[in-house]
Protein backbone atom coordinates (compact mmCIF):
# COMPACT_ATOMS: atom_id res chain seq x y z
CA UNK A 1 0.00 0.00 0.00
CA UNK A 2 1.52 3.74 -1.02
CA UNK A 3 0.80 6.93 0.37
CA UNK A 4 2.04 10.11 0.52
CA UNK A 5 4.46 9.18 2.93
CA UNK A 6 5.66 5.63 1.48
CA UNK A 7 4.83 2.14 1.86
CA UNK A 8 2.99 1.55 4.85
CA UNK A 9 3.78 -1.97 6.56
CA UNK A 10 1.86 -4.06 9.42
CA UNK A 11 2.98 -6.62 12.41
CA UNK A 12 0.89 -9.50 12.59
CA UNK A 13 2.01 -12.48 14.59
CA UNK A 14 5.32 -10.70 15.67
CA UNK A 15 6.34 -10.47 11.51
CA UNK A 16 6.65 -7.69 9.49
CA UNK A 17 4.62 -7.33 6.12
CA UNK A 18 4.01 -5.16 3.58
CA UNK A 19 0.34 -3.43 2.64
CA UNK A 20 -0.72 -3.37 -1.44
CA UNK A 21 -3.16 -0.80 -2.65
CA UNK A 22 -6.18 -3.00 -1.92
CA UNK A 23 -5.14 -3.80 1.47
CA UNK A 24 -3.74 -7.05 0.87
CA UNK A 25 -0.51 -8.15 2.66
CA UNK A 26 2.15 -8.65 0.16
CA UNK A 27 4.87 -10.55 1.30
CA UNK A 28 6.90 -10.88 4.43
CA UNK A 29 9.98 -8.16 5.16
CA UNK A 30 13.07 -9.27 6.60
CA UNK A 31 15.30 -6.80 7.46
CA UNK A 32 19.03 -7.29 6.02
CA UNK A 33 21.73 -9.13 8.34
CA UNK A 34 24.55 -6.93 9.22
CA UNK A 35 26.35 -10.16 9.97
CA UNK A 36 25.91 -13.85 10.25
CA UNK A 37 24.92 -15.89 12.96
CA UNK A 38 28.32 -17.68 13.76
CA UNK A 39 30.09 -14.08 13.74
CA UNK A 40 32.09 -13.63 16.67
CA UNK A 41 34.32 -10.48 17.62
CA UNK A 42 37.75 -10.77 19.48
CA UNK A 43 38.88 -7.94 21.13
CA UNK A 44 42.74 -7.69 20.57
CA UNK A 45 44.71 -4.78 22.41
CA UNK A 46 48.41 -3.85 22.26
CA UNK A 47 50.62 -5.28 25.01
CA UNK A 48 52.89 -1.83 24.81
CA UNK A 49 49.30 0.44 25.08
CA UNK A 50 47.19 -1.55 27.77
CA UNK A 51 44.85 0.88 27.74
CA UNK A 52 42.33 -1.37 29.88
CA UNK A 53 44.68 -1.56 32.32
CA UNK A 54 45.50 1.84 32.52
CA UNK A 55 41.32 3.06 32.59
CA UNK A 56 40.46 0.21 35.66
CA UNK A 57 43.77 1.69 37.64
CA UNK A 58 41.63 4.76 37.93
CA UNK A 59 38.63 3.58 39.43
CA UNK A 60 38.08 1.84 43.04
CA UNK A 61 35.67 -1.26 42.57
CA UNK A 62 33.97 -2.44 45.85
CA UNK A 63 30.70 -4.76 46.96
CA UNK A 64 27.71 -2.94 48.49
CA UNK A 65 25.21 -4.96 51.23
CA UNK A 66 22.98 -5.87 48.56
CA UNK A 67 25.93 -7.72 47.09
CA UNK A 68 25.74 -5.39 43.84
CA UNK A 69 28.85 -4.50 42.36
CA UNK A 70 30.38 -0.93 42.43
CA UNK A 71 32.94 1.75 41.48
CA UNK A 72 34.47 5.10 42.61
CA UNK A 73 36.72 7.23 40.80
CA UNK A 74 40.15 7.46 42.56
CA UNK A 75 41.17 11.06 43.44
CA UNK A 76 43.33 12.74 41.06
CA UNK A 77 46.52 12.67 43.69
CA UNK A 78 46.69 9.16 43.18
CA UNK A 79 45.65 8.85 39.43
CA UNK A 80 48.74 11.68 39.18
CA UNK A 81 51.19 9.71 41.25
CA UNK A 82 50.25 6.64 38.55
CA UNK A 83 51.15 8.18 35.79
CA UNK A 84 54.39 9.60 37.49
CA UNK A 85 55.42 6.39 38.04
CA UNK A 86 54.43 4.90 34.77
CA UNK A 87 56.73 8.00 33.08
CA UNK A 88 59.09 7.92 36.50
CA UNK A 89 62.45 7.29 33.96
CA UNK A 90 61.79 10.69 32.11
CA UNK A 91 61.78 12.97 34.79
CA UNK A 92 64.38 14.97 35.26
CA UNK A 93 64.23 15.56 39.11
CA UNK A 94 62.27 15.85 42.34
CA UNK A 95 64.42 18.51 44.42
CA UNK A 96 61.78 20.15 46.15
CA UNK A 97 58.80 17.52 45.91
CA UNK A 98 57.48 16.54 49.25
CA UNK A 99 59.02 13.77 51.23
CA UNK A 100 55.53 12.45 51.96
CA UNK A 101 54.30 12.62 48.47
CA UNK A 102 57.73 11.09 47.33
CA UNK A 103 58.22 8.30 49.36
CA UNK A 104 54.20 7.42 48.08
CA UNK A 105 55.72 8.01 44.49
CA UNK A 106 58.54 5.83 45.22
CA UNK A 107 55.96 3.14 46.50
CA UNK A 108 54.34 3.28 43.19
CA UNK A 109 56.90 2.69 41.30
CA UNK A 110 58.00 0.24 43.23
CA UNK A 111 55.32 -2.23 42.59
CA UNK A 112 55.40 -1.15 38.79
CA UNK A 113 58.55 -2.74 38.80
CA UNK A 114 60.10 0.04 37.54
CA UNK A 115 63.35 -0.85 39.96
CA UNK A 116 63.62 -4.40 39.42
CA UNK A 117 63.67 -3.88 35.37
CA UNK A 118 66.80 -3.19 34.04
CA UNK A 119 66.07 -0.68 30.76
CA UNK A 120 64.91 1.61 33.65
CA UNK A 121 65.92 0.52 37.52
CA UNK A 122 69.45 2.95 37.41
CA UNK A 123 67.86 5.67 36.11
CA UNK A 124 64.42 5.38 38.64
CA UNK A 125 66.53 5.21 41.72
CA UNK A 126 68.96 7.80 40.34
CA UNK A 127 65.98 10.60 40.33
CA UNK A 128 64.97 9.68 43.94
CA UNK A 129 68.47 9.68 45.25
CA UNK A 130 69.61 13.16 44.04
CA UNK A 131 66.62 14.32 45.73
CA UNK A 132 66.63 12.44 48.38
CA UNK A 133 69.93 10.88 49.12
CA UNK A 134 70.17 9.09 52.73
CA UNK A 135 65.99 8.66 52.95
CA UNK A 136 66.01 6.25 49.76
CA UNK A 137 69.12 4.04 51.21
CA UNK A 138 71.08 4.73 54.29
CA UNK A 139 72.39 1.34 54.82
CA UNK A 140 73.49 -1.76 52.07
CA UNK A 141 74.08 -5.01 53.70
CA UNK A 142 74.89 -7.26 50.43
CA UNK A 143 77.34 -10.14 52.48
CA UNK A 144 77.68 -13.27 50.87
CA UNK A 145 75.66 -11.64 47.15
CA UNK A 146 78.61 -11.59 44.84
CA UNK A 147 76.16 -12.43 41.69
CA UNK A 148 74.03 -9.42 42.97
CA UNK A 149 76.55 -7.09 43.24
CA UNK A 150 78.05 -7.93 39.86
CA UNK A 151 74.30 -7.97 38.53
CA UNK A 152 73.37 -4.92 40.41
CA UNK A 153 76.70 -2.33 39.78
CA UNK A 154 74.81 0.65 37.80
CA UNK A 155 72.10 0.48 40.33
CA UNK A 156 74.63 0.41 43.19
CA UNK A 157 76.85 3.43 42.46
CA UNK A 158 73.54 5.43 42.45
CA UNK A 159 73.18 5.19 46.05
CA UNK A 160 75.51 8.53 47.32
CA UNK A 161 74.39 8.86 50.22
CA UNK A 162 75.39 5.38 52.19
CA UNK A 163 76.97 5.60 55.48
CA UNK A 164 76.98 1.66 56.22
CA UNK A 165 78.29 -0.68 53.27
CA UNK A 166 78.11 -4.50 53.61
CA UNK A 167 80.37 -6.11 50.98
CA UNK A 168 81.75 -9.07 52.74
CA UNK A 169 82.17 -12.51 51.48
CA UNK A 170 81.65 -11.08 47.56
CA UNK A 171 84.77 -12.23 46.02
CA UNK A 172 85.54 -8.85 44.85
CA UNK A 173 89.29 -9.13 44.40
CA UNK A 174 92.22 -6.66 43.07
CA UNK A 175 90.54 -5.32 40.49
CA UNK A 176 86.80 -4.85 40.94
CA UNK A 177 84.94 -2.35 39.40
CA UNK A 178 83.18 -0.72 42.50
CA UNK A 179 86.28 -0.03 44.01
CA UNK A 180 86.04 2.92 41.62
CA UNK A 181 83.02 4.30 43.06
CA UNK A 182 84.13 3.57 46.88
CA UNK A 183 87.26 5.81 46.27
CA UNK A 184 85.29 8.97 44.41
CA UNK A 185 83.81 11.66 45.84
CA UNK A 186 80.22 10.17 45.77
CA UNK A 187 80.61 8.07 48.50
CA UNK A 188 82.31 10.75 50.98
CA UNK A 189 79.27 9.92 53.76
CA UNK A 190 80.42 6.38 53.87
CA UNK A 191 81.40 5.60 57.88
CA UNK A 192 81.23 1.80 58.16
CA UNK A 193 82.72 -0.63 55.50
CA UNK A 194 82.70 -4.22 55.31
CA UNK A 195 85.41 -5.85 53.10
CA UNK A 196 86.15 -9.05 55.06
CA UNK A 197 86.81 -12.69 52.89
CA UNK A 198 87.13 -10.80 49.37
CA UNK A 199 90.87 -12.06 48.74
CA UNK A 200 91.99 -8.44 48.59
CA UNK A 201 95.98 -8.07 49.08
CA UNK A 202 98.02 -5.29 49.50
CA UNK A 203 97.54 -4.02 45.96
CA UNK A 204 94.03 -3.85 45.74
CA UNK A 205 93.70 -1.70 49.30
CA UNK A 206 96.72 0.56 47.30
CA UNK A 207 93.74 0.85 44.88
CA UNK A 208 91.09 1.87 47.38
CA UNK A 209 93.42 4.32 49.67
CA UNK A 210 95.19 6.00 46.44
CA UNK A 211 92.56 8.95 46.05
CA UNK A 212 92.57 9.75 49.37
CA UNK A 213 96.34 9.48 49.77
CA UNK A 214 97.49 11.54 47.06
CA UNK A 215 94.16 13.96 46.42
CA UNK A 216 92.75 14.08 49.96
CA UNK A 217 89.49 12.62 48.81
CA UNK A 218 87.32 9.23 48.94
CA UNK A 219 87.09 7.57 52.15
CA UNK A 220 87.93 10.59 54.28
CA UNK A 221 85.33 9.70 56.75
CA UNK A 222 85.21 6.21 57.37
CA UNK A 223 85.39 5.30 61.52
CA UNK A 224 85.15 1.74 60.97
CA UNK A 225 87.04 -0.92 58.51
CA UNK A 226 86.34 -4.78 58.38
CA UNK A 227 89.25 -6.51 56.15
CA UNK A 228 89.24 -9.98 57.96
CA UNK A 229 89.99 -13.11 55.43
CA UNK A 230 91.75 -11.42 53.60
CA UNK A 231 95.45 -12.10 52.35
CA UNK A 232 97.11 -8.65 53.63
CA UNK A 233 100.48 -8.23 54.80
CA UNK A 234 102.10 -5.84 57.46
CA UNK A 235 103.14 -3.50 53.97
CA UNK A 236 99.73 -3.35 53.15
CA UNK A 237 98.70 -1.73 56.74
CA UNK A 238 100.87 1.43 55.88
CA UNK A 239 98.08 2.20 53.18
CA UNK A 240 95.27 2.18 56.26
CA UNK A 241 97.55 5.65 57.97
CA UNK A 242 95.23 7.82 55.70
CA UNK A 243 92.22 7.12 57.27
CA UNK A 244 92.65 10.02 59.75
CA UNK A 245 88.93 9.20 61.62
CA UNK A 246 89.08 5.58 61.49
CA UNK A 247 88.36 4.51 65.22
CA UNK A 248 88.04 0.44 64.43
CA UNK A 249 89.64 -1.78 62.68
CA UNK A 250 89.63 -5.76 61.84
CA UNK A 251 92.68 -7.70 60.84
CA UNK A 252 91.55 -11.08 61.75
CA UNK A 253 92.68 -14.39 59.68
CA UNK A 254 94.64 -12.18 57.45
CA UNK A 255 98.62 -12.69 56.93
CA UNK A 256 99.21 -10.37 59.63
CA UNK A 257 101.10 -11.72 62.61
CA UNK A 258 100.09 -10.06 66.08
CA UNK A 259 103.66 -9.24 67.56
CA UNK A 260 104.74 -6.73 69.68
CA UNK A 261 105.89 -4.77 66.55
CA UNK A 262 102.11 -4.90 64.98
CA UNK A 263 101.28 -3.01 68.56
CA UNK A 264 103.65 -0.62 68.47
CA UNK A 265 103.00 0.34 64.96
CA UNK A 266 99.31 1.05 65.70
CA UNK A 267 99.91 3.00 69.02
CA UNK A 268 102.68 4.92 66.84
CA UNK A 269 100.95 5.74 63.17
CA UNK A 270 97.31 5.43 64.06
CA UNK A 271 96.77 5.43 67.68
CA UNK A 272 94.86 2.83 68.23
CA UNK A 273 94.74 0.01 70.75
CA UNK A 274 94.61 -3.75 70.70
CA UNK A 275 90.88 -5.06 72.22
CA UNK A 276 90.75 -7.16 74.53
CA UNK A 277 87.17 -8.59 73.63
CA UNK A 278 85.71 -8.67 69.99
CA UNK A 279 84.04 -5.22 69.04
CA UNK A 280 80.53 -5.89 68.48
CA UNK A 281 80.69 -3.77 65.13
CA UNK A 282 82.16 -6.48 63.58
CA UNK A 283 79.62 -9.00 64.50
CA UNK A 284 77.61 -7.73 61.59
CA UNK A 285 74.53 -7.66 64.34
CA UNK A 286 73.45 -4.47 63.50
CA UNK A 287 74.22 -4.15 59.50
CA UNK A 288 71.38 -4.45 58.07
CA UNK A 289 69.74 -2.49 54.64
CA UNK A 290 67.83 0.52 55.64
CA UNK A 291 65.97 3.13 53.94
CA UNK A 292 63.10 3.18 50.98
CA UNK A 293 64.72 0.83 48.91
CA UNK A 294 64.80 -1.83 51.38
CA UNK A 295 61.80 -3.85 49.35
CA UNK A 296 63.69 -3.35 46.20
CA UNK A 297 66.55 -5.11 47.51
CA UNK A 298 64.91 -8.05 48.25
CA UNK A 299 62.99 -8.03 45.01
CA UNK A 300 66.74 -7.89 43.57
CA UNK A 301 67.70 -11.04 45.26
CA UNK A 302 64.06 -12.74 44.60
CA UNK A 303 64.87 -12.33 41.05
CA UNK A 304 68.43 -13.08 40.86
CA UNK A 305 67.37 -16.50 42.96
CA UNK A 306 64.67 -17.81 40.37
CA UNK A 307 65.67 -20.83 38.54
CA UNK A 308 66.01 -20.45 34.82
CA UNK A 309 63.17 -22.20 32.41
CA UNK A 310 64.16 -25.40 30.66
CA UNK A 311 65.70 -23.38 27.52
CA UNK A 312 66.99 -20.30 28.92
CA UNK A 313 69.06 -17.56 28.03
CA UNK A 314 71.32 -16.38 30.85
CA UNK A 315 70.36 -13.20 32.37
CA UNK A 316 74.24 -11.75 32.63
CA UNK A 317 77.63 -12.37 32.55
CA UNK A 318 77.69 -12.78 36.21
CA UNK A 319 75.35 -15.92 36.01
CA UNK A 320 76.72 -17.34 33.16
CA UNK A 321 80.38 -17.52 34.65
CA UNK A 322 79.75 -18.37 38.19
CA UNK A 323 76.50 -21.02 37.35
CA UNK A 324 73.58 -21.46 39.92
CA UNK A 325 74.15 -24.64 41.22
CA UNK A 326 78.20 -23.40 41.55
CA UNK A 327 77.21 -20.57 43.49
CA UNK A 328 74.49 -22.12 46.14
CA UNK A 329 76.92 -24.68 46.96
CA UNK A 330 79.95 -22.62 47.42
CA UNK A 331 77.88 -20.48 49.64
CA UNK A 332 76.56 -23.20 51.96
CA UNK A 333 80.35 -24.67 51.96
CA UNK A 334 81.56 -20.74 52.93
CA UNK A 335 78.95 -20.27 55.65
CA UNK A 336 79.79 -24.07 56.73
CA UNK A 337 83.51 -23.22 57.75
CA UNK A 338 82.58 -20.06 58.88
CA UNK A 339 80.59 -21.43 61.52
CA UNK A 340 82.87 -24.03 62.27
CA UNK A 341 86.22 -21.97 62.40
CA UNK A 342 85.09 -19.09 63.86
CA UNK A 343 86.51 -20.10 67.70
CA UNK A 344 89.76 -21.47 66.51
CA UNK A 345 91.23 -17.98 64.72
CA UNK A 346 92.80 -15.21 66.78
CA UNK A 347 90.72 -12.18 66.97
CA UNK A 348 92.60 -8.96 66.02
CA UNK A 349 90.48 -6.07 66.79
CA UNK A 350 92.45 -2.10 67.07
CA UNK A 351 90.29 0.19 68.73
CA UNK A 352 90.69 4.22 69.26
CA UNK A 353 90.63 5.25 72.78
CA UNK A 354 88.78 8.12 74.07
CA UNK A 355 88.55 8.03 77.43
CA UNK A 356 91.41 10.14 79.83
CA UNK A 357 93.11 7.22 81.55
CA UNK A 358 93.17 5.29 78.11
CA UNK A 359 94.58 8.16 76.52
CA UNK A 360 97.14 8.79 79.40
CA UNK A 361 98.67 5.44 79.08
CA UNK A 362 98.34 5.50 75.23
CA UNK A 363 100.52 8.98 75.24
CA UNK A 364 102.71 7.16 77.47
CA UNK A 365 103.24 4.38 75.23
CA UNK A 366 102.91 6.10 72.24
CA UNK A 367 105.95 8.58 73.66
CA UNK A 368 108.60 5.50 73.95
CA UNK A 369 107.72 4.38 70.57
CA UNK A 370 108.90 8.07 69.27
CA UNK A 371 111.86 8.20 71.57
CA UNK A 372 113.19 4.63 70.31
CA UNK A 373 112.42 5.88 66.67
CA UNK A 374 114.51 9.44 67.26
CA UNK A 375 117.39 7.30 69.38
CA UNK A 376 117.70 4.91 65.76
CA UNK A 377 117.56 8.03 63.57
CA UNK A 378 119.87 9.98 65.38
CA UNK A 379 122.10 7.08 65.17
CA UNK A 380 121.86 6.93 61.85
CA UNK A 381 122.08 10.41 60.87
CA UNK A 382 125.47 10.41 63.12
CA UNK A 383 126.67 7.69 60.75
CA UNK A 384 125.64 9.62 57.59
CA UNK A 385 127.37 12.64 58.47
CA UNK A 386 130.52 10.75 59.16
CA UNK A 387 130.22 9.37 55.82
CA UNK A 388 129.52 12.26 54.39
CA UNK A 389 133.04 14.26 55.67
CA UNK A 390 134.33 11.01 54.30
CA UNK A 391 132.70 11.04 51.01
CA UNK A 392 132.52 13.53 48.10
CA UNK A 393 128.93 15.15 48.10
CA UNK A 394 126.45 13.71 46.08
CA UNK A 395 123.27 15.56 44.25
CA UNK A 396 120.38 14.93 46.36
CA UNK A 397 117.50 13.05 44.91
CA UNK A 398 114.16 15.11 44.57
CA UNK A 399 111.74 14.18 47.60
CA UNK A 400 108.51 12.76 46.45
CA UNK A 401 105.67 11.30 48.50
CA UNK A 402 103.99 9.17 45.99
CA UNK A 403 105.23 6.02 44.20
CA UNK A 404 105.26 4.83 40.05
CA UNK A 405 102.49 2.73 40.96
CA UNK A 406 100.27 5.56 43.03
CA UNK A 407 100.75 7.89 39.73
CA UNK A 408 99.34 4.86 37.51
CA UNK A 409 96.27 4.05 39.90
CA UNK A 410 95.95 8.04 39.52
CA UNK A 411 95.72 8.56 36.26
CA UNK A 412 93.11 5.25 35.54
CA UNK A 413 90.61 7.84 37.67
Amino acid sequence: MWSEHGSVFVREKGELHCVSTDGQLLSTYKAPRLFQKDFTVRLCIESSAPISRQRSDHFIFTYNREGSLCYTVKPLLDISLLFIADNIEHVDSLVGFPEQMAHKLFVAAEEKQKFTDPPTSARALQVFSEAYGGLVLKSLCLRDRKLLVSERMDEIQVFHQLEVLDLYGCGLGDSHDIFRYLSSEAFTRLVRLFLGDNCLTDKGLQRLTAPIRVMKKGLENLQQLDLSSNPLSEKGLWYLTCFKKLEELDVSRTSVKLDASLKSFFRATMRMELSAEPLKVFTHAECQTEGWAEEVINQWERKASELPNKEPKPRTNALQFYGREKFVRERIHSTYNDRRTEGQMTIIHFYKPHSPTQQTGHSKDTSAALTTLMGRKRRLSGEKEEQAERSPPTKRPPESTFSAEDLNLLNSY
